[in-house]
């Protein structure tokens, strides 16, 4: 009686194991992957702001980051969050960049292809090419831009406002305008040598 009580005990243990080896959760395998994607992207908060509303009962904090990802290869991207906590408001900001990738064009592994100027709101930012070794001559969220994105050697100029946010976006802009010359040839129909 005791051997068939064991037996039965061990054919139910192996049935729990094999119910448990089963496929796992599909949702588990979509945050897997989303944590993936994320990263494959570097990312650095720009700005954090703090908002207060005064209301009868007291008053409410809210935040406000602005972050900037990248590969460091070419792809970059911008986002903007809001939340009642900071570490909220940057996975916010993060998530928002990534969906905002935007692939930019370098020559040579290191510089622009050419001198260009973006334009958000009242910030000007003008981007010029640089030789070998030049170095990111760019301060504040327009170095950290062209850093994320994979510029190593560039000379550039704020004109106009210093808001930070607009700055990054109008780096953005800038850096979004560049085209290489091959691009340039197979827009207008034509080979390299004619352009050159």
């Amino acid at each position: 009686m005791k051997k068939e009580i064991e037996k039965i005990d061990e054919v139910k243990s192996t049935e729990k194991v094999d119910k448990t080896e089963r496929k796992p959760r599909k949702s588990n395998d979509r945050r897997q992957s989303r944590q993936r994607q994320q990263k494959l992207y570097e990312e650095e908060v720009i700005s954090i702001g703090r908002v207060t509303k005064v209301t009868k009962g007291g008053r409410h904090f809210r935040f406000s980051a602005v972050v900037v990802v990248g590969d460091r290869k070419g792809k970059v991207g911008l986002g903007t969050g809001k939340a009642n906590e900071v570490p909220d408001a940057i996975k916010k900001a993060s998530q928002a960049a990534t969906k905002n990738i935007v692939k930019v064009s370098i020559v040579g592994d290191h510089t622009i292809p050419h001198e260009a100027t973006g334009v958000c709101g009242a910030s000007h930012v003008m981007l010029k090419p640089a030789n070998k070794g030049t170095g990111v001559k760019a301060g504040g969220s327009v170095r950290s831009v062209l850093e994320m994105a994979g510029v190593k050697d560039i000379l550039s100029k704020s004109l106009g406002s210093s808001t930070k946010v607009n700055m990054a976006y109008a780096t953005l802009e800038a850096l979004k305008s560049q085209k290489t010359i091959e691009e340039v040839a197979r827009l207008r129909g034509k080979k390299v040598e004619e352009i050159r």
